[in-house]
């Protein structure tokens, strides 16, 4: 069984279910677990992320939407010297991933037409659903369901331990940092497990622009700034340009010292089971005094002892 996987998130799924090598093709993003980073890339982009800014990202993707043209190229070269049997892919967001119109057209120059599927998913039930979708597919549907139940005994666990606390703060998630976006899809009800209040969006629906008025209106007690895709760094990049406005001074998250930079890339903004792990983040960023866990590492920065260092530092 050959699988190509044009998602990080399925990657990561086909990884987690003990197929790794049955990995013949990736994307230029897959890079958990990290012993997967040297399989051939079939999908590329074709931008290079790493030398615009969020704002640059932003005009240049909205510019390839209006024209109706793909931020994302298939390797035609590379993936049919993959030959898949199977390729996993999605229809969620184009400006995450190819489209799934975009991989059916591309698979007509390969001779063995490949099991093309697609997933969809909106919250986190849907990305439970999507293991098992993919255990069925590969015939790992026992290590599959396993794993379906590991993650949802945590969150029942981080659940249970906030079924008695009453204090459910303003949670704010800055999905993107010029143009400031809401998160939106399972990221609402990320924060609603962890035991917060979300604002200006809604569990299942996509994320939107949102402005620094609106922001400030719901005043949140905790800023967590996750642009999607972005690790921590790729954050502190440019964040003193990001939050160079008057309303974020105004925040109740800014003055009592209650935001912080998380890594997006790895426990946000893909469908996987390391949602999980972000679930648990969020709950003891929110409530410290019930959950003792540890974060997983260079995983949290908070923003005010960032910049106390940095003024330390001189």
């Amino acid at each position: 069984m050959r699988i190509c996987s044009f998602l990080p998130s399925t990657t990561e799924i086909v990884c987690a279910l003990g197929l790794e090598e049955n990995l013949v093709g990736i994307t230029h993003e897959c890079d958990y677990p990290p012993k997967i980073t040297d399989k051939p890339h079939t999908i590329k982009s074709s931008i290079d992320t790493k030398s615009l800014s969020s704002k640059e990202i932003d005009e240049y993707v909205s510019n390839a939407k209006k024209e109706g043209k793909s931020i994302y190229l298939v390797d035609i070269k590379e993936l049919k010297a993959a030959d898949p049997d199977i390729i996993f892919t999605q229809n969620l967001c184009k400006v995450c991933a190819v489209s799934d119109g975009e991989v059916i057209e591309a698979t007509k120059v390969l001779q063995k037409k490949p099991e093309t599927i697609s997933f969809d998913p909106h919250n986190i039930d849907d990305i439970l659903k999507t293991i098992i979708k993919i255990g069925e597919i590969t015939n790992t549907k026992d290590k599959a369901k396993e794993l379906v139940d590991a993650l949802q005994k945590r969150i029942y666990t981080v659940r249970d331990k906030l079924s008695n606390e009453r204090d459910r703060p303003r949670v704010f998630c800055l999905e993107w940092l010029e143009p400031p976006f809401v998160a939106g899809h399972w990221v609402p009800e990320m924060i609603e497990i962890a035991g917060g209040t979300c604002g200006l969006s809604k569990i299942g629906e996509v994320s939107k622009k949102v402005s620094w008025c609106d922001i400030a209106e719901f005043a949140p007690n905790y800023m967590l700034i996750m642009p999607c895709g972005f690790d921590i760094q790729r954050t502190l990049d440019e964040i003193d340009k990001a939050i160079s406005v008057n309303e974020w001074h105004q925040l109740p998250s800014t003055r009592k010292g209650h935001s912080y930079v998380l890594d997006a890339n790895s426990y946000f903004s893909r469908p996987s089971p390391r949602i999980v792990d972000g679930i648990e983040i969020i709950a003891k960023i929110v409530h410290p005094d019930i959950f003792k866990n540890e974060f997983p590492v260079d995983s949290v920065l908070n923003l005010r002892n960032y910049f106390q260092m940095q003024s330390f530092l001189g």
